[in-house]
């Protein structure tokens, strides 16, 4: 059925009709110009010129100021109803339901309702709304940049801004974040200054979500993994919380002063146990205590960091960083004051032997330390100008460092879905991200976090959203992209490789290290030794002259080595620089110099070889040489009886021609004489 429109209107309302007709044009006006309106303008030549000297733009990110808005409810009531029938009153509403179903205005709305919605029904099975047109073209993923872009900032609502020093997150999808407020400038606490730490909600920034409040300021605090409702905390005072958000603002239960801690808590960590209820805690007074939170009266364990291993308090280190990993429950590592790393076995038979070993390689406090979530065996500290990489292998040295940065590294933690990034934050407010796989000298991205010092740092379960604490009580989260919380194709396996690489590298130069201690040991021996026969001698003053002027040089050379040791300190980074190429260029001595044996063998085994062959040659020389001896020796026999039978028969045959020429002159003298006496017979 088409629908029509007819639009109807009087003929009068539509004015005079036109009367159109051809005829030649006519000129109706006429206006000549002016010359006096000449002088007001003038003659402009089109002209273009190209320019290059434009303003710079730029996208920057703007903090602006924070909107506060407050959550307020409304109740809707049933409506629609006339003012004589009560809505609760259900047989007045069903009689009235009753009424209006019976009305021909009602079945008629229903029925022109019906036609809509078959409309829409019916255009809606034409069109395939959820019809994928382009499924086969695949786009290419083009490589996102890494960024860090700010979600939220979390100020404290005091008056008197306080240092953020703890940051912890709830366990269930991270949508909580608790936050411990204190000020560690010694002596230099407010009177007004409140104790309260707090709980935030991320989808309401502006207020907290609840208020701990403790009898002295939490240091650091962490959240139950095993219970979301449970946290326990370290103070100021050395004191332990614990709480139960289920139970309000108040601690539960606190430990008691005789046993606790003698200097504040910096840093306390649930264990791995059956009921969830263990923790440990460590602080700068040399101890490390373990706790049942159950019963805060004393602690079930406690271990002095003496390194002299006699359990002296008086000479312990001071404890400011704590390590745990769940999947090796008695093993921990403790960051000291000193610049220390101690590792530790809870489960060892005697206290000496829970200290296993120690790692030196910082100039001051070690604020941070964690080990590699995927690769247990190293672990990072931050501390100084520095943040390092170590391996358990290697006690003298780390296997990867960062270069010194121009402030104090306060804290650093891995990224728990990629092997090769971690975060630090610095004094000067920066955020450093590092991927080791992209750089290792400089970091991939430096975001500017807030104009104060960054004093804590923790980043979610899922590696997308990290927190921030500063020193003026602001914490910041910042979305992390996904390039920087996505695991990459081969990450392990290159990560593996190189952290292989690197501690085969420090174990080369280690060995090389001691090598040349030993040799200089050896050499200081015989120079003692050396001195104490010069001493047993005879004092002559020849000697005496060589020992002063030996003296005088070796006082020369100290001058020189401490002028040297603070140059070095100068420039540290400088000398590292060189040390390590020396180190390296040694070590790669060393291995060309072990090819060099391992081919001045092989060739020494090929002229061997070569001289067996040549001995063969020749006994097989020898051989040829009798066959051919006896070979001639034969011939030549033979040919000598042939030439000796030969010589045989010439002078048999010389003989007997001598015979019968002999015979033959007998004969013919014998016929002359005869003649002669025949000639003298006659002639008597």
């Amino acid at each position: 059925m088409e629908i029509t429109y007819v639009y109807t209107k009087f003929r009068r309302e539509f004015g005079r009709p036109g009367l159109f007709s051809d005829r030649a044009e006519t000129v109706m006006v006429d206006i000549q110009p002016n010359p006096n309106l000449i002088s007001n303008f003038v003659v402009k030549t089109p002209r273009d010129q190209a320019s290059q000297a434009c303003v710079d733009m730029c996208e920057h990110p703007v903090n602006t100021e924070r909107f506060e808005s407050n959550n307020s409810g409304v109740n809707h009531m049933e409506g629609a109803w006339p003012k004589d029938i009560n809505p609760r009153d259900l047989e007045q509403t069903v009689r009235f339901k009753k009424k209006i179903e019976k009305e021909e205005n009602y079945v008629n709305s229903l029925v022109h309702l019906g036609y809509v919605m078959d409309h829409c029904i019916r255009q809606n099975n034409t069109i395939d709304i959820y019809q994928e047109h382009f499924k086969e073209d695949t786009m290419e993923k083009v490589p996102e940049l890494p960024t860090a872009k700010t979600m939220c900032v979390f100020r404290d609502p005091n008056k008197v801004k306080r240092t953020i020093t703890g940051l912890s997150w709830h366990p269930d999808g991270g949508r909580k974040l608790a936050a411990a407020y204190c000020s560690l400038d010694f002596q230099k606490s407010p009177a007004d200054m409140s104790f309260d730490s707090y709980i935030w909600d991320l989808e309401n920034p502006n207020y907290p979500e609840m208020a701990l409040k403790p009898e002295s300021p939490l240091v650091c605090l962490d959240y139950n993994p095993k219970d979301p409702h449970t946290l326990v905390g370290g103070s100021y005072s050395g004191q332990i919380a614990f709480w139960d958000t289920r139970r309000g603002s108040q601690p539960v239960e606190y430990s008691s002063l005789e046993h606790n801690h003698r200097d504040p808590v910096y840093k306390i960590i649930w264990l791995q146990s059956k009921t969830g209820t263990d923790a440990f805690s460590a602080s700068t007074d040399g101890q490390i205590l373990w706790w049942d939170v159950r019963k805060l009266s004393e602690p079930t364990e406690r271990l002095v960091l003496d390194p002299s291993r006699e359990g002296n308090l008086d000479r312990a280190l001071g404890a400011i960083s704590l390590e745990f990993e769940p999947t090796m429950p008695t093993k921990f590592m403790v960051g000291t004051e000193q610049g220390m790393v101690v590792s530790c076995n809870r489960k060892a038979k005697t206290p000496a032997e829970k200290i296993v070993c120690t790692y030196e390689g910082h100039h001051g406090p070690i604020y941070a330390i964690q080990r590699n979530p995927f690769f247990p065996k190293n672990f990072l500290t931050v501390g100084d100008w520095t943040a390092r990489i170590w391996s358990e292998d290697i006690k003298e040295s780390s296997i990867m460092w960062t270069k010194y940065q121009m402030s104090y590294l306060m804290d650093a933690c891995w990224s728990p879905v990629r092997p090769s990034v971690f975060f630090t934050v610095k004094m000067e407010g920066v955020l450093d991200i590092w991927d080791l796989l992209f750089k290792q000298r400089e970091p991939t991205l430096s975001v500017k976090v807030s104009d104060k010092p960054l004093y804590s740092l923790r980043i979610q379960d899922n590696g997308q959203v990290l927190a921030c604490g500063s020193h003026s009580g602001e914490a910041a989260l910042l979305q992390i992209s996904s390039g920087l919380s996505t695991l990459q194709k081969n990450e392990k396996s290159l990560m593996a490789a190189m952290f292989e690489r690197e501690t085969k590298r420090e174990k080369i130069l280690e060995a090389r290290q001691r090598e040349i201690r030993l040799k200089e040991r050896s050499r200081s021996e015989q120079s003692r030794e050396d001195e104490a026969g010069r001493e047993d001698g005879d004092d002559d003053p020849e000697e005496l002259l060589a020992k002063v002027e030996s003296d005088f040089y070796s006082l020369v050379e100290t001058e020189m080595r401490k002028r040297e040791k603070e140059r070095r300190a100068a420039a540290p980074q400088e000398e590292e620089a060189c040390d390590e190429n020396e180190m390296k260029n040694e070590a790669e001595d060393e291995v060309k110099n072990e090819e060099d044996i391992v081919k001045i063998e092989e060739d020494k085994v090929k002229n061997e070889e070569d001289i067996v062959k040549i001995e063969e040659d020749k006994v097989k020389n020898e051989e040829d040489i009798v066959k051919t001896e006896a070979e001639s020796e034969v011939k030549t026999e033979a040919e000598s009886e042939v030439k000796i039978e030969a010589e045989s028969e010439v002078k048999i045959e010389a003989e007997s021609e001598v015979k019968i020429e002999a015979e033959d002159e007998v004969k013919i003298e014998e016929e002359k004489e005869e003649k002669i006496e025949a000639e003298d017979g006659q002639t008597e």
